[in-house]
């Protein structure tokens, strides 16, 4: 995990890689179309972004002396719209957050499978020694619940309509779901 935490970026950074990606990937990419979504989500998220401060002294009662390693992809709609929020408020609480570029090395996701799949976002909760305490993700319970009812019923529930439900949540919820459930694992 120490190898895994020292290559990772800081938040900044990984904001500066998504920028570069909608500038600097060719048409042809398989994700071309996502890099520029995404970073118009998190952009949005960042910007919306309200920090509770009841949250705040609720990890402040948990005395947490970990850190905060976050499997992501600029391209990944469930990502852009948790990430941000989740270091916006891990970082203000004085938590050290860093984000691991899941197709770098494999390696890492490799190891926190969702149902078989690389699904990301992917929190890793860190002690302090960087041993995992405990792992999040790829998305809240009421994004799990709509993933749900699509694959039980696509054609009642399609596609279309499960990815929209799913990102008109994101933006009203802002991340504050995601941050509630971390806070239970750390």
């Amino acid at each position: 995990m120490q190898q895994y935490w020292q290559t990772a970026l800081s938040f900044e950074e990984y904001m500066d890689v998504a920028q570069r990606r909608v500038t600097e990937t060719p048409s042809t990419d398989d994700y071309f179309q996502y890099y520029e979504l995404g970073l118009h989500r998190m952009e949005r998220t960042m910007k919306t972004f309200k920090l509770d401060e009841e949250l705040l002294e609720s990890l402040k009662a948990k005395n947490f002396k970990g850190k905060i390693l976050i499997i992501s992809e600029p391209w990944c709609g469930d990502a852009s719209a948790t990430v941000p929020a989740v270091a916006l408020f891990f970082e203000a609480a004085g938590v050290e957050v860093r984000v691991f570029l899941r197709d770098s090395d494999t390696t890492l996701i490799d190891q926190f499978l969702t149902n078989g799949t690389r699904s990301i976002p992917k929190i890793l909760v860190l002690d302090e020694f960087l041993d995992v305490k405990d792992t999040w993700g790829p998305r809240t319970q009421y994004g799990n619940e709509l993933l749900a009812k699509f694959k039980a019923d696509e054609k009642s529930y399609p596609r279309e309509e499960f990815y929209n439900d799913l990102q008109v949540y994101y933006a009203k919820n802002r991340g504050q779901d995601a941050i509630n459930e971390i806070l239970k694992l750390v």
